[in-house]
């Protein structure tokens, strides 16, 4: 008997292997070309897109059997969250760190170059899923 997979799970795995590749050849590329800050900057970038979706997938997975209601104020919660979180770790690199250390560019490529391989990979993945949503109750014809 074979074990379905999870929703999730699925997700997971059609994002997180394009967003991988696409991360990788980024380092090696801004490594070539800015040499060590290069790869400090998409290296960084990879953890942080990585983290960010990641926190998006256990959210689905933690939020799959609340209500309505919880589920959206469980994920406006986190959007706001990861937004704040995100935005003071900008303030904190670009504040605490220098550009010889951490490339803002290399960066900053990498970082939307791993987004739309994340979403892009989410999706086609997304499109291959057998999703059934249950219809609501008819009043009427009970």
């Amino acid at each position: 008997m074979s074990k379905q997979k999870s929703n999730e799970a699925q997700l997971l795995r059609g994002a997180l292997v394009p967003t991988l590749i696409v991360g990788l050849i980024a380092i090696v590329i801004f490594s070539f070309i800015q040499g060590l800050s290069g790869f400090y900057g998409a290296l960084l970038a990879q953890a942080v897109v990585l983290i960010y979706f990641l926190v998006h997938i256990f959210v689905s997975k933690i939020s799959r059997n609340l209500d309505p209601m919880s589920t959206m104020a469980l994920a406006m919660f986190s959007y706001f969250a990861k937004f704040l979180l995100l935005g003071a770790f900008l303030w904190a690199l670009t504040t605490y760190t220098d550009r010889s250390s951490i490339d803002r560019t290399s960066f900053g490529v990498t970082a939307i170059a791993l987004t739309f391989a994340w979403l892009g990979g989410e999706i086609a993945s997304y499109l291959k899923l057998k999703t059934h949503l249950p219809l609501p109750h008819d009043q009427r014809t009970s």
